[in-house]
């Protein structure tokens, strides 16, 4: 039995509820109980699931989600012999929504993913594949400078990093693993900061962007030396291909996890089998286009969960922050 803990999202619960997301319908399935007067195994009741719902949170590089996303559900529903419901939210409100049982299964990325096993016992079973990750099912968290800069890569990571100190870093969002999680835990493990909470003493100037956009904007116009994001994030739609002719990454951190799904631990292991090989077909040719088109993701390969999450459970740890 798992427990669950309050996560402290009421904003998120609020936005749930205002979408009418109804508790997941069980019903009765039979299992054995001794009966006295018959001497005999009868059934009692146990909960299975008879309808399904999915988060899928929205992404900058996702339009029309819901559409895509009724039909990869309309397609689970066919797979599966039951009712699928897809739902659209951001990433704290399905980790929410997976501690209230008002969905079984998520799209996450790594920290949600991680919030969402502390909360439920929700493990990940499946990880993403997409073109721009240069690690398959992993992706790369990069540093970047202008063309100009006369900041270059050095022979080791120590030595790339040292030149840093004294200049102005952007980093994507105070929440994005690529763009400050990943980062930070590579310079408190290096020992070059003590914490997040002393990078200003690295830094002359720390600056915390609302997504890489904003964090590669800031290196173009002059306003940082040097930004924090996810390799990916040198493509459309976070800027333009002329922008990005202006850039250039100076350090990479590799293996940073792909976003992937997790399954709540309430799913009993028989359905959950079920589940896994229904999303697996979307990586058939004939299914593949609808999987595609949710997040431009290639394929869904199968992953272990606590080897997968690994770099960003570590990177928490080392920049002592919570999930």
């Amino acid at each position: 039995m798992r427990k669950k803990i309050l996560l402290g999202a009421s904003s998120a619960l609020i936005a749930l509820t205002s979408i009418g997301i109804n508790v997941v319908q069980k019903v009765p399935q039979a299992i054995a109980h001794h009966t006295p007067e018959h001497g005999v195994q009868q059934p009692i009741a146990q909960n299975t699931i008879t309808q399904l719902r999915i988060a899928f949170p929205s992404r900058r590089d996702s339009t029309d989600l819901q559409n895509k996303a009724n039909q990869v559900a309309q397609f689970l529903s066919r797979e599966l012999g039951m009712p699928v419901e897809a739902i659209v939210s951001d990433e704290t409100a399905a980790v929410e929504a997976l501690r209230a049982n008002r969905v079984d299964v998520a799209f996450l990325s790594s920290r949600p993913a991680i919030r969402a096993e502390q909360a439920t016992g929700a493990r990940m079973v499946l990880a993403e594949v997409r073109s721009d990750y240069s690690g398959g099912n992993t992706y790369d968290s990069i540093l970047v400078v202008r063309k100009d800069s006369p900041l270059r890569t050095q022979a080791n990571p120590q030595q790339t990093l040292n030149q840093l100190r004294g200049r102005r870093m952007a980093f994507a969002s105070r929440t994005s693993g690529s763009g400050f999680i990943i980062p930070t835990g590579d310079l408190v493990g290096r020992g070059i900061v003590t914490g997040p909470d002393r990078l200003d003493s690295f830094f002359s100037q720390v600056t915390y962007g609302d997504g890489y956009s904003s964090a590669l904007q800031a290196v173009l116009r002059g306003q940082a030396d040097v930004a924090a994001v996810s390799e990916y994030a040198l493509n459309p739609p976070w800027i333009t291909p002329a922008e990005a002719s202006q850039l250039r990454v100076l350090y990479s951190i590799s293996g940073v996890p792909a976003h992937g799904i997790v399954i709540d631990d309430d799913v009993p292991a028989p359905m959950r089998d079920r589940i896994i090989n229904a999303l697996m077909k979307l990586n058939q040719p004939a299914n593949n286009g609808m999987f595609r088109a949710l997040y431009n993701s290639t394929e869904l390969r199968r992953v272990d969960h606590n080897r997968h999450l690994a770099p960003m459970r570590q990177a928490l740890q080392r920049a002592r922050l919570e999930p």
